[in-house]
């Protein structure tokens, strides 16, 4: 009888400390951290994560303690809840039991040995929570060249872009879905047991791809440069019992008729008669957001002279900082010259 009384209580032993940690779960749950039901699906997971994610992102939130906070919360909170097998352990014992899972803490009661330890001793060294990994096919990435104004891309702005792609609806009949290998104990004499892995596929609804399409507004970010992207989680190809893939915008800067882009400088051409490169001249610039450049100057400008002015270039992505403006001149000289002219000219010059 000795036997079955030590097993009787490393039984008691576990259920206690299960209770245990599950009554002593305080603070904010994860479902909470991401604005989602207990029982949401892992689509509604994702969409709110996207969300939150984009909202508290650091990049968005600079010296923003509060923020950072919230953005680091919002992934550890996710990557439990989109993982199935510590999204099970989380929703029967919380967040210390998942850390007493995953060997990460100690439990009271336990006798300072953690949970793995504890079910590897009950089920005979078989590890009890070991899981071949499955692994999750993805639809293809979706990458679009998009062309960026200058002016959006030197105060930021938006762009509204429709988007048609493949959505996924419900067709008649049923199929095969989800093939996976499923991980299972086997009792095979007293105090032990067998880990058997067994191939399980589901029977699901029938699926078809439909068209369908929205408009979908893309944020430029002032500064960004061309190849960077803009990206859309899971708005790329879909795939059948898989996730999709990603939708990504690639910024390409558009054509301006005043000015042209060189990394962070900006470039113009501007054109000044003869007199005014002769006499000097008082001119402006209008820039990309409409303040005024003086460009103007009170001594000689050669043709093709190129002047530089600080800080008139665009703006740095994710800085204060700016590049320079680089102006070169043309000048336009008289088709014609009457005598007189001529005369007075050689006067003045000779």
């Amino acid at each position: 009888m000795a036997a079955p009384r030590r097993r009787g209580e490393r039984i008691a032993a576990v259920l206690a400390l299960l209770l245990h940690l599950a009554a002593v779960i305080e603070g904010k749950s994860f479902y909470d951290v991401l604005q989602v039901p207990k029982g949401a699906s892992e689509d509604q997971i994702k969409r709110s994560y996207r969300k939150l994610a984009l909202k508290y992102h650091p990049d968005k939130n600079p010296d923003n303690e509060e923020a950072t906070k919230r953005f680091a919360e919002i992934n550890n909170a996710y990557e439990v809840l989109t993982d199935q097998e510590k999204r099970k352990i989380y929703d029967r014992y919380g967040e210390e039991g998942l850390k007493q899972f995953q060997g990460g803490g100690r439990g009271g009661g336990g006798g300072g040995m953690n949970m793995q330890d504890i079910f590897s001793s009950f089920f005979g060294g078989g590890g009890g929570m070991e899981e071949e990994e499955e692994q999750i096919i993805k639809g293809d990435d979706v990458i679009v060249e998009l062309d960026a104004s200058l002016e959006d891309l030197y105060m930021g702005g938006s762009l509204k872009v429709w988007r048609e792609k493949n959505i996924i609806k419900p067709a008649p009949g049923k199929r095969r879905c989800n093939c996976r290998n499923e991980v299972y104990h086997r009792q095979i004499g007293p105090g032990m047991y067998q880990q058997m892995t067994e191939q399980v596929c589901d029977q699901c609804a029938n699926v078809k791809y439909v068209r369908d399409g929205e408009f979908l507004t893309v944020d430029i970010e002032k500064g960004m440069q061309d190849g960077q992207e803009v990206s859309f989680f899971e708005e790329g190809e879909p795939k059948i019992d898989g996730e999709p893939g990603d939708l990504k915008f690639r910024i390409r800067t558009a054509p301006h008729e005043r000015f042209r882009r060189e990394g962070n400088d900006l470039h113009a051409t501007v054109t000044i008669s003869l007199l005014q490169a002769l006499v000097g001249f008082e001119k402006t610039l209008k820039h990309l957001d409409n303040h005024l450049v003086q460009i103007g100057t009170k001594g000689v400008t050669k043709p093709k002279e190129v002047r530089k002015f600080k800080g008139e270039g665009m703006p740095l992505h994710q800085s204060n900082k700016k590049g320079d403006l680089y102006v070169a001149f043309e000048v336009l000289f008289p088709k014609t010259l009457t005598e007189d002219q001529k005369t007075k000219l050689k006067d003045v010059l000779a």
